[in-house]
């Protein structure tokens, strides 16, 4: 569960105070459902390709709207949404790309889109709008799009690939620990050897640098720090977090009905915490008390509504709106049903 989701625990105690592997499992769930459900390893063509795109652009328009109605609550919690939204439309036009393209492709954005993101943060930091809307949404701000990209060309490849096998499983396994190792371990060499032990934390403090190059720029793994080795270490641990969760869901299916069901009403459930902790005030982070009474009465609450009344509420506004916008004259499948109905659960 995003770490931009949750309220902010004590960062000193449990490991939820702000690391971003979570972060980046959900971003990349989200996409591996998005390959699931345009067609999985034969991806829709012609006209269904076309209503997919329309679907997922009207539920991208609700998730960003959704976001603005939360955000304006004035909680602490950093709403995304908004950066979710964004990324549906930046997977559009890689549907159809098969795994190995898609997995070439987020290599080569894992290791430009963070000089770039560095780069752009300086020249909106010179002309003034370092915190415009568009501008922190997309390169400045806590979760910057452009820094995520790579998860969204991640989560189609592994949904694209048969994730029923057991050589897929362990395949998955292995490359997510090879490379939550290579990420965070490069990011304490690198923090180490050219950064003094303190690497930067994010785009808010590369706008105070001097303007000519720094490789502590780009040191460290960091939460939100956006470096190269933390995009790396972040896709290695969801790449683990998915592949122990389909064994577990194939070998203990009733022990995960809780987590599968906050999975699939995850709009809802976002939305509504958000709303219960504007309706609660501020919550007291002393210690992570708060934090696992949120986490506990979400798992309860979303097994309950499953149980009694199937999907979030949210998620059928949005497959049911966008499938009307599509021209379709019944709800897709739920071989064809898009992701963002449950935030990638």
């Amino acid at each position: 569960m995003s770490t931009c989701l949750l309220p902010r625990p004590a960062e000193d105690l449990a490991p939820v105070g702000g690391h971003t592997s979570a972060r980046a499992a959900r971003v990349v769930g989200l996409d591996v459902a998005r390959a699931l459900a345009v067609g999985r390893t034969t991806p829709v063509a012609g006209d269904d390709l076309v209503l997919a795109r329309v679907r997922i652009l009207v539920q991208a328009a609700w998730v960003f709207a959704i976001g603005g109605v939360l955000e304006a609550l004035g909680t602490d919690i950093d709403v995304i949404l908004d950066v979710y939204a964004v990324l549906f439309v930046l997977a559009l036009p890689f549907l159809r790309w098969p795994p190995r393209r898609l997995l070439m492709a987020a290599g080569v954005l894992a290791v430009l889109t963070a000089p770039a993101d560095l780069l752009l943060a300086h020249f909106v930091g010179a002309t003034d709008s370092f915190d415009e809307p568009f501008v922190s949404l997309v390169v400045t701000g806590g979760c910057p799009a452009l820094i995520w990209w790579t998860s969204i060309l991640v989560g189609p490849a592994v949904g694209r690939s048969d994730l029923g096998s057991a050589r897929v499983r362990t395949t998955l396994l292995a490359a997510g620990v090879g490379l939550a190792v290579l990420g965070h371990g490069g990011g304490w060499v690198s923090t180490h050897v050219w950064a003094g032990g303190r690497p930067l934390t994010g785009p808010s403090g590369w706008s105070e640098r001097p303007d000519q190059w720094d490789p502590v720029w780009l040191t460290g793994a960091a939460p939100r720090s956006g470096t190269i080795v933390e995009i790396a270490g972040s896709v290695g641990v969801a790449f683990v977090v998915i592949a122990l969760c389909l064994v577990a869901a194939e070998r203990l299916p009733r022990v995960v009905v809780p987590l599968a069901s906050v999975g699939s009403m995850a709009l809802t459930v976002y939305a509504g915490s958000t709303v219960a902790a504007w309706a609660l005030g501020t919550m007291d982070y002393a210690d992570n008390r708060s934090w696992l009474a949120y986490v506990l009465g979400t798992v309860v609450l979303a097994t309950a509504w499953r149980l009694a009344f199937g999907r979030g509420s949210l998620e059928r506004l949005l497959t049911w709106s966008s499938t009307r916008a599509a021209g379709q004259s019944r709800p897709p499948s739920s071989a064809e049903r898009e992701p963002s109905t449950s935030m990638g659960g």
